[in-house]
């Protein structure tokens, strides 16, 4: 992922807000010799500790095809993207040029991961983190706790694998036209307000936020 000097997240801080309140997103995992990546779309926690990035949390079906592959290469990524937007072209033109020399773009968040991946398999380790990932979906409780061998669920534990995944390294991106004169950032905000498509609004709130803190 390319990541301009004005793209890049101001701190440690705006990504680290930004993943709080987005936990789905799409593993990639290395496929085996001869066989193209696995891509898998999951629900996780993303905890700040550990270690200088943190850790995720997640989990799978054991029939998932992806396992063998991680037992021979466990570096993954982690790709979480939304707060998109596409912005026609006029609203980009230069100040003074034609509407239509203006270029099409697109506007988004994204957070990438770099992990290496631990699976799972102790049955009470397991529940443990299985557990607290329910805790982070559900705050208000609703749910029986996992415990192994007991009711309802310990006998559905053996058809679960379990994925810690220790973040080494994040690429995070901000691309909401920071680096535009401030009259061209205007016309483009204005636009997405006028639109109210979906994902407009939280697209807008980021290109007002990103300038007020630069």
């Amino acid at each position: 992922m390319l990541i301009h000097p004005w793209d890049a997240a101001h701190d440690t801080g705006e990504w680290r807000d930004w993943l709080a309140r987005h936990d789905f997103g799409q593993l990639a995992v290395n496929g085996l010799a001869g066989e193209p990546p696995w891509v898998q779309p999951m629900h996780f926690r993303y905890d700040s500790e550990p270690g200088p990035y943190g850790q995720v949390i997640a989990h799978l079906a054991r029939p998932n095809p992806l396992w063998r592959a991680l037992d021979e290469n466990p570096a993954v990524v982690l790709s979480v993207v939304d707060d998109y937007a596409f912005i026609p072209g006029p609203w980009a033109a230069p100040e003074g040029a034609p509407a239509e020399h203006g270029t099409p773009t697109s506007f988004y968040a994204a957070v990438q991961l770099v992990c290496t991946a631990h699976v799972v398999d102790d049955p009470a380790e397991k529940a443990e983190l299985l557990n607290r990932q329910v805790a982070h979906f559900q705050p208000e409780g609703g749910t029986a706790p996992v415990s192994p061998g007991e009711a309802p669920f310990g006998r559905l534990l053996s058809g679960l694998r379990v994925l810690r995944l220790d973040v080494t390294d994040v690429r995070a991106k901000f691309k909401y036209a920071h680096h535009k004169p401030l009259p061209v950032q205007d016309r483009i905000a204005d636009g997405l307000a006028r639109r109210g498509a979906p994902g407009d609004a939280s697209a807008r709130t980021h290109q007002l936020r990103r300038r007020t803190q630069a």
